[in-house]
């Protein structure tokens, strides 16, 4: 437990404690504070205790509310076969407590915790963040080397950026199976979809960029109810925690895999929008489908969030508007577009597939950073899976051929990318609808540098080396 207690920073608290005479060091636990609907912020706390801890408010003690008990979850249809799933133990419990609009001071057994801004000027985007342990694709990343999975360094280097904001755009767990036996890069690392898996994959390592700021954690395909689902529900969204939404049950996950978008206000002119798309297909979607009609619903009520500010900046775990690239058996490379099942559904209510409003998106999913912006009336696209796990290396084009296109009707007029580079993306607001978009190395280096003003971006290098 004192490892655990340094990993998190504690250790003033401890020796507090210990020089205070007859009095306990605090507890292990974990801390946070996520942003949710309306701007609502929600402190958790995730704690081995008989019951909740108090919360000091601005020096008034209050208890906080259970939002999910100890419990192991009795195994449910995972992608992997019985032998190499198990039940999800989930030994802490899950505290929240809402912080209201104004709070000047938040504690926890003495841990000051990050308090929101109204109009928050620095903003750090991160995504696709857990170390890959994987059996059907035979991809097993070395967890145990810093270099090979360095998000706790990405973690460090974006929280001494000073952000006042933290944005993941999906998918935090990844170590879904058992590292072989022999294999020295991953040994010894827990695996499944149970706490001990989360700790290692995204608490432990991200400890001090969750102490820097409050966080806005959109999900990705890794958490929806085969996957980590049960973790994401307890842990990360900030909305309630709803008996059949919470992907325990396979019976239920035709609720638990989805839900409504929310606007989280930075300022009186902007909003940022959070999309659930944990559960669409690369393949398409056609009408009849559940998720087909899912987010057609996800579009109207987006679209009625647009409406509330001039400016909004979407997050969405799948890019629509970005490229990715695999390569064939003989060698040449096929770049690939937007997710087809978002576009099918999205596109059939509108053909530009967000609201007028919405001036950029910024995903993940696709393991490498890149921008594009358009000459249509589209969004600019970031993309922001690259500050964690294996990383995308098949080569990407400097720049486009001609006619080709991440979605249909979608002219592209500028682009940048990184490709098998670690790092995370910056932003910092320069005016109403302008943003200066930084990409930061592992050293915390700025690697290029763009601006967007309205839907339009553009970067100073079209191709990170």
């Amino acid at each position: 437990m004192l490892l655990s207690i340094l990993r998190r920073g504690a250790l003033p608290l401890l020796l507090a404690g210990c020089a205070a005479t007859n009095t306990a060091p605090p507890p292990d636990f974990t801390s946070y504070v996520v942003m949710g609907e309306y701007g609502a912020a929600v402190a958790r706390v995730l704690i081995d205790a008989a019951a909740c801890p108090e919360i000091v408010l601005d020096q008034r003690p209050q208890p906080m509310t259970l939002r999910a008990p100890a419990a192991t979850i009795a195994l449910r249809t995972t992608p992997f076969a019985p032998a190499d799933s198990k039940p999800a133990e989930f030994p802490l419990l899950s505290c929240e407590a809402t912080l209201p609009a104004g709070t000047a001071s938040a504690r926890v057994f003495g841990r000051a915790l990050p308090l929101p801004k109204s109009a928050p000027q620095r903003i750090v985007v991160i995504g696709d963040t857990g170390c890959r342990l994987q059996k059907s694709s035979n991809s097993y990343q070395a967890c145990n080397d810093g270099a090979q999975y360095p998000f706790a360094t990405v973690a460090r280097q974006a929280a001494a950026w000073k952000p006042d904001l933290v944005i993941h755009v999906g998918d935090y767990h990844y170590r879904e199976n058992a590292c072989p036996e022999g294999n020295a890069g991953c040994a010894g690392s827990p695996w499944g979809y149970g706490w001990d898996a989360w700790d290692e994959d995204f608490f432990a390592p991200g400890a001090k960029l969750l102490d820097a700021a409050p966080w806005i954690m959109a999900r990705g395909n890794h958490e929806n109810c085969l996957r980590g689902g049960q973790g994401y529900w307890r842990f990360l969204d900030p909305r309630p925690l709803l008996k059949g939404r919470d992907c325990n049950a396979a019976a239920d996950d035709a609720t638990g895999n989805y839900s409504d978008p929310y606007a989280v206000p930075v300022g009186q002119d902007t909003q940022l929008l959070v999309l659930d798309t944990a559960y669409t297909s690369w393949k398409g979607l056609k009408p009849g489908d559940l998720a087909y009609d899912k987010y057609r619903d996800l579009y109207r009520k987006l679209d009625a969030l647009a409406q509330r500010a001039p400016h909004n900046i979407g997050i969405s775990h799948h890019p629509l508007l970005g490229m990715g690239a695999d390569r064939k058996a003989d060698g040449s490379i096929v770049l690939l577009p937007g997710d087809a099942g978002l576009q099918a559904a999205l596109g059939s209510l509108n053909p530009l597939l967000f609201p007028p409003s919405v001036q950029a998106m910024l995903s993940g999913h696709v393991h490498l950073w890149q921008q594009l912006s358009f000459s249509s009336p589209h969004p600019s696209q970031f993309i922001a899976g690259f500050s964690g796990t294996s990383e995308d290396t098949v080569p990407l084009p400097e720049r486009l051929p001609p006619g080709v296109t991440p979605a249909p009707g979608a002219v592209v007029e500028h682009f940048s990318s990184w490709v098998d580079g670690f790092g995370y993306m910056t932003m910092e607001r320069r005016g109403a609808g302008q943003w200066l978009v930084e990409v930061h190395d592992l050293q915390g280096q700025v690697r290029n540098r763009c601006r967007l003003n309205g839907k339009r971006s553009q970067c100073d290098v079209a191709q990170v080396k």
